[in-house]
């Protein structure tokens, strides 16, 4: 009895379960699901509030600014005009003579001095005159000695009656004649060695040779007549002489007035600032542009600075003096874009469309602008006004220009 009972029991354990075909999933199945539908719920729900937090919290609108470089006599402009450096000694040097270029001892950039020889033209047709001039005089002079021995003998014998006037007058005559002949020759020889010397081009003052306007065997002459010749030999401008002719419109040049203070840029080196003062306002005006010549003096310069450059000239305010340090570049940004946070002076820059909070240390205000010292460089962008809505990672998005 005990064991069919035992083998009963062993025999409903091995049933198969028929549940799951009738529709019935397994309980393990069902955790699954439920776990699958929650994390999808959850999902829903992180982006419906991503959403949510979208709309009822949108991006603040800022405006950008660059960091730059700035002189602290820019706050005292009144007044910008454009202008070109020129040199105030400028030369073309030609000769007097015409003839063919045998020798050019310069180069572009080469430093002369003043009475150096620069060029030589061709020269052996004013030499052989030069030389024919000097040995005429040498024959005058020859015939001198001989003319005022006679003469003196002639008065002489004159005085003790021993000739007729006549004898005399033709001796005194030849005499006045040999002398008026040796000062005929010497004339001769100084215009031969004046063309001889015109033959010879000379640097007329010390400076910089600009350009060559003419190579060896190529024909000079004064005028350039003809289609093949050259006028000027070569250029050259006194580098020490420097200034700036800037045209001021008509309308302000109430602005300006002599020694008036002014900072010179050139367009080659924006970042270096060159003290200046207006030397003279040109009494004329240019009708075709309407425009006042002015002419600004450097107080200093560097080798960098050449004849026709472009620049840009900031007249200062009528009676303000700047000293060195004013010219000395500064890194600024809009005094607007400093905030404070947490005692510490902060500006903000835009990463990912979120406000990044830069910490940086300030110096002296120029007019809107305040100098930065450390935290950032030229050219970052930065928030230009920074109100309370602005804060470290806030949600921000650039206006258009």
């Amino acid at each position: 009895m005990f064991k069919m009972a035992t083998k009963d029991l062993d025999l409903a354990s091995l049933r198969i379960d028929r549940s799951f075909e009738r529709g019935n999933p397994p309980r393990r199945s069902r955790t699954k699901r439920k776990i699958l539908i929650v994390l999808v719920m959850a999902l829903v729900v992180a982006t419906a509030i991503v959403f949510l937090k979208g709309l009822f919290d949108p991006a603040v609108e800022v405006q950008l600014a660059t960091a730059a470089l700035t002189s602290p006599s820019q706050t005292n402009s009144v007044l910008t005009a454009s202008g070109y450096v020129v040199a105030r000694r400028k030369a073309a040097v030609a000769s007097k003579g015409t003839g063919r270029l045998v020798l050019l001892n310069v180069e572009e950039g080469d430093h002369v001095k003043k009475g150096q020889l620069i060029a030589r033209l061709e020269d052996a047709d004013v030499v052989a005159a030069r030389e024919s001039a000097r040995q005429s005089l040498l024959v005058a002079e020859a015939d001198l000695y001989d003319a005022k021995t006679s003469f003196e003998r002639m008065r002489i014998l004159l005085k003790q009656g021993l000739i007729a006037q006549a004898e005399y007058d033709v001796a005194e005559a030849r005499f006045k004649r040999v002398v008026a002949s040796i000062d005929v020759a010497r004339f001769a020889l100084k215009e031969a060695e004046v063309a001889v010397d015109n033959t010879r081009i000379i640097a007329p003052f010390d400076g910089t040779v600009l350009k060559k306007n003419a190579d060896v065997g190529e024909i000079v002459a004064p005028l350039a007549g003809a289609a093949s010749s050259k006028a000027a030999v070569v250029t050259i401008a006194d580098m020490s002489s420097l200034e700036v002719d800037a045209d001021v419109s008509e309308a302000n040049i109430t602005r300006v007035a002599p020694e008036q203070q002014c900072e010179v840029t050139l367009d080659a080196y924006p970042q270096q600032r060159y003290p200046g003062y207006v030397t003279k306002i040109v009494p004329t005006a240019d009708r075709s542009k309407a425009t006042v010549l002015v002419k600004i003096r450097f107080k200093e310069y560097d080798q960098r600075v050449l004849p026709e450059m472009s620049a840009k000239i900031s007249f200062l305010a009528i009676g303000y003096k700047a000293d060195s340090a004013d010219h000395k570049l500064l890194l600024t940004v809009p005094e607007a874009a400093v905030a404070t946070r947490t005692g510490r002076a902060v500006i903000y820059q835009i990463r990912d469309d979120r406000a990044v909070e830069v910490p940086v240390s300030t110096g002296q205000k120029l007019g809107a602008l305040i100098q930065i010292k450390s935290g950032i460089k030229e050219g970052d962008k930065i928030i230009a006004k920074v109100d309370d809505r602005i804060e470290a990672g806030a949600k921000v998005a650039v206006k258009g220009p």
